[in-house]
């Protein structure tokens, strides 16, 4: 059994100890907080069998065999190693790191002491991609890619009554990009490679980073178009437009609804099946890669991501 200790008293971190509870092999840990009552009451809401006082306790304490890490994400990098230099595998909530260069240099550091690093992007595991992926060669040849992840939160109210907060604060890391751009991109890499170029644009907002943005990545034959945003809503779906058949897809984080639109021909819902926590998937795979699977694709794909926000991070919010 592998017990699983959390760091963040976030609302993902409790998605996350809901998905442990689902997946066979694995089970909650300690719960670690800079906060200790904050701690104590977020392991008694989630069935946590305790609490650690910081990281740091967290990673010697001897009811813990590997972490998940859902904290700011300018401190990813810094706990993650932290945590390699202690042997303890970890699952990092995306995005993993700032940079391609600090996650290229952490797995580095992970293969050298022979522990787990695996950022935790649902996405890739997700019965829906795959579902997406076998529909694939029913278009013909991909000339249109159109994929968005667009939803309004709920903390841009603060921002917009002058106020910070952490997943819109630059100096924590915070960003529409990171957040909710990286899904799009994620899934673009894992159904087509890294593209060979991409540019797009950024829109600022009051607290200095990104709330939305766009980007169109090149591929040989067709182009790819990627949309964010964390202060507006959209009703529109994904798309993928082939020379035989296009299909939407209702939502590319975790497609649950595809369209099938054959040229000339009848439409096809296809509905795919899945359990109601899209981040069974994710600890599934973590289980696995500590039990010793083979990881090396899913680091590399995060790395191929986190290139493509690198790019995109580097033109000026508009």
């Amino acid at each position: 059994m592998i017990r699983i200790g959390i760091v963040g008293t976030s609302s993902i971190s409790e998605r996350l100890a809901d998905a442990v509870g689902a997946v066979d092999g694995v089970e909650l840990g300690r719960v670690a907080s800079r906060d200790p009552e904050r701690a104590r009451a977020f392991a008694d809401r989630i069935g946590a069998p305790g609490v650690a006082d910081g990281l740091h306790a967290l990673l010697s304490a001897d009811d813990v065999d590997a972490v998940y890490l859902a904290s700011p994400n300018a401190v990813h990098a810094e706990q993650i190693r932290a945590a390699l230099d202690a042997g303890i595998p970890v699952l990092v909530e995306k995005p993993a790191v700032l940079t391609a260069g600090d996650w290229n240099a952490l797995v580095q550091r992970a293969r050298d002491r022979g522990v787990v690093l695996l950022e935790a992007m649902r996405t890739a595991y997700d019965p829906g991609i795959r579902a997406v992926a076998d529909v694939l060669p029913r278009l013909g040849r991909i000339r249109r890619v159109s994929f968005r992840y667009e939803k309004r939160s709920a903390r841009y109210d603060h921002v917009l009554a002058g106020e910070q907060t952490n997943i819109f604060d630059p100096a924590l890391g915070g960003s529409a990009l990171r957040d909710l751009g990286v899904y799009p991109l994620h899934a673009l890499v894992l159904l087509f490679g890294e593209p060979r170029g991409i540019d797009g644009s950024r829109v600022g907002i009051a607290s200095g980073t990104d709330g939305l943005g766009s980007a169109t990545a090149e591929y040989d034959g067709f182009i790819a178009d990627v949309a964010w945003s964390k202060i507006t809503d959209t009703a529109l779906p994904s798309e993928m437009q082939g020379e035989d058949a296009s299909v939407t897809i209702d939502a590319i984080d975790a497609p649950r609804r595809l369209e099938l639109i054959p040229r000339g021909g009848v439409p096809e819902v296809i509905e795919v099946r899945a359990a109601e926590n899209p981040m069974i998937g994710e600890v599934e795979r973590f289980r696995d890669a500590v039990l010793g699977a083979d990881i090396t694709r899913d680091q590399d794909r995060t790395a191929q991501t986190l290139r493509l926000v690198d790019r995109l991070l580097e033109r000026p919010l508009r």
